[in-house]
């Protein structure tokens, strides 16, 4: 075989990559194209002006490599000081930020490329670093300890991605105060008393138990009962279908209850803005937080093949989180992964893990399809944090929660004023407080929710939740053709959406195109097989407007039963009692009404519909004086 083009070197490699690069791309191509074309520029000057040679940059990666690793590390230091002071001009949601690993290692050289375990020692070693920092491996550590005016921080030995042994890695401290010192080598290193060692041992008993139920539980894990075919409550459709159920918080802290909420939705909200795939609703997959139920029952119970499961530990600033996508119909794992991260990092895991779970389900996006999926705005943790406890309070729907969540959501942007999802969660809260009476004015606050919705639009055009709220605004305003045009282009950007199609029933009910609604709740039922009572109750309306009164009393049966102390759903069964000619049945409807709320009146009911114009109101009113409801 020729090797005539090939040789072998020792050489320190230094790589770097940019912390957040994709969702900086996501957010402003052109900008960060231009920074980084800046930054890689400086960097090249600063290398060659050490004596080295950049090797190859592709996309936001920089490989380089130096005769001498003092050159190399000296580079990589002078490299972060100048970064920090450019990023000090941008705006922090701007800022460049790299990682820089140093290694050195035995190389093949292929004309002006290296390759080998050297070059990938240092590009997992980078992934090691914090944004701004340097991490270097041990055989560089042993090269520069006693050479450069710098401290080091042992990190112990690291476990890395496609190398078989373990990489002993070295924090670089490049404050005067570290100037000489190495923190933690003691905590590693040095002679074990006969105390040290028999805990040693002990540990490495506990290690090997570990691996040991390891290996069993992947032996059992490809021994989950499969579910049945013939058991599916729904048939499976044609593309992949998953649940995405919630992530289990294993903190051992409730108050991180709303981090695993937050990952869960986000994980489901970005898979349901793809139509290449069919994905349970967030209501659905939530009944089965807390219970015990088989993989094959929830597929069977969903009428989906795949189940993904995960649970996050939160520790300070630290994340460890666990996922795993299990295929039903075989009762085998098709991928899992571990995943321990700094909170800062928090974004870009969710991104990592999105994209594995495509990747395992065979989805390929077009570059269109990712513009729709990856959030824009703001990516700032505690911004997100405060949103997703607001969200907490928001989904108690009550009034002291809706207040509670307004004032987050108010301290969010006083803080972080670009971010989108603060003023949607502020919207909604204005939105709720109008529908269910919260607030004084209902005409203010739906004024407020208006320029809170329009405003976030003017920030983030792709949020389909901003078209959602926007077209339930206009419906309550009875503006029906923006209500239309506002909820397609909801349904547009996120096809699995299930209250969104739901929602876009209720607005064709009131706009006169029953039919379409008709099938848009039926396709929401799909999506959100425990669907809400209103789902039901919207249901009855299209069969109502349809004159498919039959089928109407079943759906306001089912809404009641749902919702057993709605007096407005009873009312519903008095009006389609009324018309079919029922006349006692929808006395006897009326008459529980009263005793459930004694001043329930026509008024009451005519003041409660809020998205039906007057006529099609007016002919309920008369049902229901017909009931006996004065």
């Amino acid at each position: 075989m020729a090797t005539q083009d090939f040789k072998r070197k020792l050489t320190a490699i230094l790589s770097a990559d940019v912390k957040g690069y994709s969702l900086l791309m996501r957010e402003d191509e052109e900008a960060t194209v231009r920074t980084i074309t800046t930054y890689r520029e400086m960097i090249g000057s600063v290398v060659q002006k050490h004596r080295g040679e950049v090797v190859d940059s592709p996309g936001d990666n920089i490989l380089a490599e130096f005769a001498s690793v003092v050159d190399a590390v000296r580079s990589a230091v002078e490299i972060q000081e100048e970064l920090k002071a450019r990023n000090a001009e941008l705006p922090e949601n701007r800022r460049m930020e790299f990682r820089i690993g140093i290694n050195l290692g035995d190389v093949i050289q292929e004309g002006d490329r290296i390759y080998g375990d050297g070059v990938n020692v240092a590009a997992r070693i980078e992934g090691l670093a914090p944004p701004g920092g340097i991490c270097i491996s041990r055989a560089t550590y042993g090269q520069v300890k006693n050479k450069l005016d710098l401290g080091y921080e042992y990190l112990g030995e690291q476990s890395v991605k496609n190398i078989d042994e373990p990489v002993r890695v070295y924090r670089v401290l490049t404050e005067p105060e570290a100037v000489g010192k190495v923190i933690g080598e003691k905590r590693f290193l040095g002679r074990f008393s006969r105390r040290t060692a028999m805990a040693a041992i002990i540990v490495l008993f506990m290690v090997a138990g570990s691996l040991i139920g390891w290996n069993i539980y992947l032996h059992q894990s490809k021994k989950i009962e499969p579910a049945s075919l013939d058991k599916m409550a729904y048939p499976l459709p044609q593309k992949p279908s998953i649940v995405v159920l919630p992530f289990v918080n294993i903190s051992g802290k409730p108050d991180q209850e709303y981090l695993c909420d937050g990952i869960t939705e986000d994980i489901i909200t970005a898979l349901s803005k793809t139509p290449k795939l069919m994905v349970i609703s967030r209501t659905s997959s939530y009944a089965y937080k807390g219970k015990s139920a088989t993989i094959a029952t929830i597929s069977e119970d969903l009428g989906v093949k795949y189940v993904l499961e995960g649970s996050l530990r939160r520790s300070n600033n630290q994340v460890r989180i666990t996922a795993q996508l299990i295929d039903a119909i075989t009762g085998h794992h098709i991928w899992a992964e571990n995943y321990d991260r700094d909170i800062s990092d928090f974004f870009e895991l969710e991104e990592e893990i999105i994209l594995n779970i495509l990747a395992a389900l065979q989805v390929h996006l077009t570059e269109g399809d990712q513009a729709i999926i990856w959030r824009k705005g703001a990516k700032n943790i505690k911004a997100y944090l405060n949103v997703q406890q607001a969200l907490q309070h928001f989904r108690s729907f009550t009034k002291e929660a809706n207040f509670r969540s307004r004032e987050l959501a108010e301290k969010t942007i006083a803080i972080y004023p670009d971010y989108v999802a603060a003023y949607r969660i502020l919207a909604w809260t204005y939105w709720m407080g109008a529908r269910f009476r919260f607030d004084s004015s209902p005409a203010d606050s739906i004024k407020k929710a208006t320029a809170l919705a329009r405003k976030a639009l003017s920030m983030d055009d792709t949020d389909p939740n901003l078209y959602y709220l926007s077209a339930g605004l206009n419906l309550i305003q009875r503006k029906h053709n923006d209500a239309i045009k506002d909820i397609q282009k909801a349904h547009e950007l996120y096809p699995n959406g299930a209250d969104i199609l739901a929602f876009k029933a209720l607005v064709f009910n009131y706009s006169e195109r029953p039919s379409e609604a008709l099938a848009a709740i039926k396709n929401a039922m799909r999506l959100n097989p425990y669907y809400a009572g209103w789902y039901e109750s919207t249901l009855g309306v299209s069969h109502q407007l349809l004159g498919q009164y039959e089928e109407a009393l079943k759906a306001y049966k089912n809404a009641t039963n749902k919702m057993p102390n709605s007096y407005m759903f009873h009312a519903r069964l008095a009006i389609i009692y009324s018309f079919l000619g029922r006349n006692e049945e929808a006395r006897a409807k009326i008459e529980k009404i009263l005793t459930m709320n004694p001043n329930f009146s026509l008024n009451i009911w005519r003041n409660s519909q809020l998205y039906m114009d007057k006529a099609a109101s007016e002919i309920e009113i008369k049902a229901l004086r017909k009931a006996g409801l004065t």
